[in-house]
């Protein structure tokens, strides 16, 4: 038996949806979370190696204001936890990513991976169930042939809705190292899944083997100054794709230049003013996540400060760098002991390129305006999340004297962390993952 009562949901609209419970263990916290590209479906995975895939609520003339509501639409166990023999290394269940693949029929596929295995699963509806076998009885036994005297032509009666999840490919045995993204590309028959040292491309269609395109693991493990932390494919062109590094700097690579992508088209990256280095500027540089804008045109990355849009035509400097929350520059002492410093925050895009979003700390999440320049801060918190509340934004008081709404940067629980989020492809509705909690809100309906 598993327990998924944290995603009983508590309807609270239209401002925002909390699915969670009230207890929660380390294998409940989600650690990933991704729409499909109608944005009709959400898939969440988490530490203990299940998925659970939300559906929004159809529009009906009665209720029209609970368009908005996604609901448990299936649930299935993606990875269970393995050992390995020959390395004497546990390998944990969690899930590290989640990507959908474009519908094509009435099924829905999506890939999932923990640190060693890529799985591509079927999530399907079915509301008949064949009968009338010659050689089974009703309950699957099979039949005795003598008792066999006539010949029948099975039908299909109608029964209850069931939602099925079934494992379609299992990609395993290519990655020496942790698995720390997969992208689906624009051809839809390839994709590619990245760890610290190498990037293989994969065909959905064979399982026993992948090709290394990219490999920067050097002859002496001694002299290994650089891993990759992310990498993406571009939206519309098959052929490109990017990655980043623990050093803050992003590669564009061509897969038409040559078959292994060692060497990169073009480099970005922004150079360092010796006069702010200290011992934390290497940390506090590394990319954790890298995004790229739904037109392709522009590139977004997440450092453990900032979040810099670059443009594909200019790679000396970012075109935007916006500050998630740099009231913490003086506490990197303490985060680097307790080991924040390492947090890996992701970043993603709205539909029309316009905001971008990311996560911080006491739950607080990001949004900036790229057209306005206007930012805000926002909390996902149960306490805030009242029906048809409509969201405050939150301030952070440095130092001095404190007002009423604001709140000191000396009481931020660092405990709660926004480090997965999505946005809705093209509507305003935004998923944040808080711990066990999930919050979906959405812009306020009139």
């Amino acid at each position: 038996m598993k327990c998924f009562s944290r995603y009983l949901p508590y309807l609270f609209r239209p401002s925002s949806t909390i699915l969670s419970s009230s207890c929660h263990t380390e294998a409940d916290i989600i650690s990933t979370v991704e729409f499909n590209s109608t944005g009709e479906l959400l898939a969440t995975g988490d530490k203990g190696g299940r998925v659970v895939v939300f559906q929004r609520e159809q529009e009906s003339k009665n209720q029209p204001h609970r368009r908005g509501e996604y609901n448990v639409y299936s649930t299935f166990q993606s990875h269970e936890p393995e050992f390995d023999y020959l390395k004497s290394l546990e390998i944990e269940e969690k899930i590290n990513k989640i990507r959908w693949l474009p519908q094509q029929n009435a099924a829905y596929f999506l890939l999932s991976t923990n640190d060693k295995t890529v799985k591509l699963w079927k999530v399907s509806e079915r509301d008949k169930r064949p009968e009338g076998y010659n050689l089974k009885d009703e309950e699957g036994r099979i039949r005795d042939p003598t008792t066999i005297t006539a010949l029948r032509v099975p039908v299909l009666q109608p029964m209850d809705l069931m939602v099925e999840a079934t494992p379609r490919r299992v990609f395993s045995n290519a990655h020496t190292y942790h698995i720390n993204s997969i992208s689906v590309n624009s051809d839809y028959e390839t994709y590619m899944s990245t760890d610290d040292l190498r990037i293989n491309l994969w065909n959905l269609e064979i399982t026993n083997r992948s090709f290394n395109i990219v490999d920067i693991k050097p002859a002496n493990m001694e002299m290994l100054t650089e891993v990759i932390t992310a990498a993406e494919f571009q939206p519309s062109q098959c052929n490109t794709f990017v990655y980043s590094s623990s050093k803050g700097s992003i590669r564009l690579c061509d897969m038409r230049a040559s078959a292994l992508c060692d060497n990169h088209s073009k480099l970005f990256e922004e150079p360092e003013d010796p006069s702010n280095r200290s011992f934390f500027s290497e940390i506090i540089s590394s990319i954790s996540d890298v995004k790229f804008s739904h037109s392709g045109r522009y590139l977004m990355t997440r450092d453990y400060l900032t979040v810099k849009v670059w443009d594909l035509n200019m790679e000396s400097k970012p075109l935007e760098t916006y500050q998630v929350h740099d009231y913490l520059r003086s506490k990197l002492c303490s985060l680097y002991e307790n080991d924040c410093i390492f947090d890996k925050f992701e970043c993603v895009w709205n539909g029309s390129d316009s905001v971008i979003m990311t996560g911080s700390y006491n739950n607080f999440f990001r949004m900036f305006d790229r057209n306005t320049k206007r930012d805000v801060t926002l909390e996902a918190s149960r306490e805030n999340s009242k029906p048809r509340a409509i969201l405050k934004p939150r301030k952070v008081c440095v130092g001095g004297k404190r007002r009423k709404d604001e709140i000191s940067v000396d009481s931020l629980d660092f405990s709660k962390k926004i480090l997965h989020s999505a946005w809705h492809p093209s509507e305003n509705i935004i998923a944040v993952a808080a711990t066990n909690n999930l919050y979906i809100f959405q812009d306020k309906v009139n």
